[in-house]
């Protein structure tokens, strides 16, 4: 399971409506999706159900012990952090908040390994307030992975995309719909097939 290609979402403000935006477009991929969405307990089956009405690939509330399976998506439930053991096992652990929230992005992306040679990472913040993912970003990228934020004019909220891209860790910094485009491209070609454009494209 480690050589499954991983893409994992941060997100918060207006994350619902912009994660249908991304997913709405994407067909079925060969990689586990796991998306970190600020949410509270009790609102997050209505959200998974939603995607998953727009969704090409299954979605589902993760949960502790599922073992990541390709071209699946799984949204974090609301009030545990979820981790990822060996790049494959889910883990949902209650305990403090991180950057004020519960889940975090920067706990999930930070508890990522490095990759076996088949295995491709991909990490995407997405619209919402504050710092979450940041931390996350920089270490998927020192791990080799290839990173996304979306860009202001798309945004309800830049604060989130904004602290990933000051990083300076960021490949690309995209709308919704060329942030969809470019993981089919990634994700359709062998590892060590595609090329990199600049830091940031437009």
């Amino acid at each position: 399971m480690t050589n499954t290609n991983i893409v994992m979402i941060g997100v918060s403000t207006g994350g619902p409506i912009v994660l249908k935006r991304l997913f709405g477009e994407l067909p079925q991929l060969d990689a586990a999706f796991v998306i970190v969405l600020h949410i509270p307990p009790g609102m997050d089956y209505r959200i998974a159900k939603s995607l998953a009405s727009v969704a090409a690939m299954p979605v589902a509330l993760a949960e502790d012990g599922d073992y990541l399976r390709s071209g699946q998506i799984y949204l974090a439930p609301g009030g545990f952090h979820l981790k990822l053991e060996g790049n494959s096992r889910i883990i949902l652990e209650e305990g403090p908040r991180v950057n004020f929230v519960q889940p975090s992005v920067d706990v999930a992306m930070k508890s990522l390994l490095k990759p076996l040679k088949r295995g491709r990472m991909i990490g995407v913040i997405l619209t919402g307030m504050g710092r979450d993912g940041a931390e996350g970003i920089r270490h998927i990228k020192d791990l080799g992975g290839t990173t996304f934020a979306q860009d202001q004019e798309s945004s309800a909220i830049y604060g989130m995309p904004q602290a990933a891209a000051e990083t300076g860790a960021v490949d690309f910094v995209l709308p919704p719909e060329k942030i969809g485009r470019k993981l089919v491209e990634l994700l359709s070609c062998r590892l060590g097939e595609q090329r990199l454009a600049p830091a940031v494209s437009h």
